[in-house]
């Protein structure tokens, strides 16, 4: 992700913090009723928490969607979610 280090002086737009920088992120992906976490490497703003994704990281992410509409054999289940009625 060297694409990304490059944007180290880049102010975060919800905050205008100064320290946005890369880090290891879970992004959720909803996949019928169930929740996937994809680990990603993405800038983030270490104030507020705002994530700022490229075109690749975007096109990754819509391409493992599609990949788990189609088969979900690479999940491993690390919990889950219950429903209160």
């Amino acid at each position: 992700m060297d694409r990304l280090q490059n944007e180290k002086a880049m102010k975060c737009i919800v905050c205008h913090g100064q320290d946005v920088r890369l880090a290891d992120v879970r992004e959720q992906l909803k996949i019928g009723q169930d929740i996937v976490y994809v680990p990603i490497q993405t800038l983030v703003c270490q104030a507020c928490g705002e994530a700022y994704y490229d075109r690749r990281t975007i096109r990754f992410l819509e391409e493992a969607a599609a990949k788990l509409r189609q088969n979900r054999d690479n999940l491993e289940e690390i919990g889950k979610v219950l429903l209160y009625k």
